[in-house]
């Protein structure tokens, strides 16, 4: 996604109601500009409300990847994770705005905690897609004892993962190798958004297949992209993921 604009925040909320109208201020009230709030003001705010997430830096040198370049990676990580996280804020900030709103209809309210979901589960994906980025290559450990456990083998993981992958190819999504921690069992789950996932699914790999993150090395050939996405996998983070798991 990119740099949140006035026009994504408010295009829903507008449709609906003219109060809207007494939210032209989006873009200073987002970035803090013309504001004379104090900071003890903003300590005033529910935590909630604050919009105060940052952008982790990449965990790794993104010029060492094979077959994704150095322009690509900055990229989706200054224009489409950062911004998720600066449009994270902004939902923040204008949910608290709205509570104050006694007579704004909850519908209105509705349509903004739909973008809070969208942009959280960007935000979370997006940080473990790149944490899974960068490391060895070679599966081991109890990532892969579940792996085989559930699959039968890394290379029939592999390839239903690949072929989950494909199916998002030239749309938008993400596939997730993950915990069901409900039924104990280890699944490559298919996700056409930010928001849909297995429930009580704890996320293992992730593999980000919006268009942003492979078209500028790879056009519409999605498989390719794939192929060297797994020869870039951090195992040893997709590891430790496992080894953290809760205790069923």
């Amino acid at each position: 996604m990119n740099d949140i604009s006035r026009r994504e925040a408010l295009s829903k909320m507008a449709a609906g109601s003219a109060s809207v109208a007494l939210m032209l201020g989006v873009d200073q009230f987002a970035s803090g500009q013309g504001s004379t709030q104090t900071t003890t003001a903003e300590a005033q705010t529910a935590r909630a409300f604050r919009g105060q997430h940052q952008p982790r830096p990449l965990p790794f040198d993104p010029a060492r990847l094979k077959g994704l370049s150095e322009k690509l990676i900055r990229s989706h990580w200054e224009n489409n994770y950062g911004g998720a996280v600066k449009a994270l804020n902004a939902v923040e900030q204008h949910l608290g705005a709205l509570l104050k709103m006694k007579d704004l209809p909850a519908y209105m309210y509705g349509d903004l905690k739909r973008e809070e979901l969208v942009r959280s589960g960007s935000v979370v994906l997006h940080e473990l897609y790149f944490a899974n980025l960068g490391g060895d290559p070679k599966p081991g450990g109890k990532a892969l004892d579940a792996i085989k456990q559930w699959f039968g083998s890394y290379e029939q993981w592999e390839e239903e993962f690949k072929k989950t992958a494909n199916a998002l190819g030239g749309g938008s999504g993400w596939v997730i190798f993950a915990h069901n921690a409900h039924t104990g069992e280890f699944h490559n789950y298919w996700s056409w958004d930010h928001m849909h996932n297995v429930p009580l699914g704890h996320p293992l790999l992730v593999l980000d297949m919006y268009e942003h993150a492979y078209h500028m090395d790879y056009g519409a050939a999605a498989a390719k992209y794939v192929d060297a996405f797994l020869q870039n996998v951090n195992w040893e983070e997709v590891n430790r993921r496992t080894e953290a798991l809760p205790k069923l």
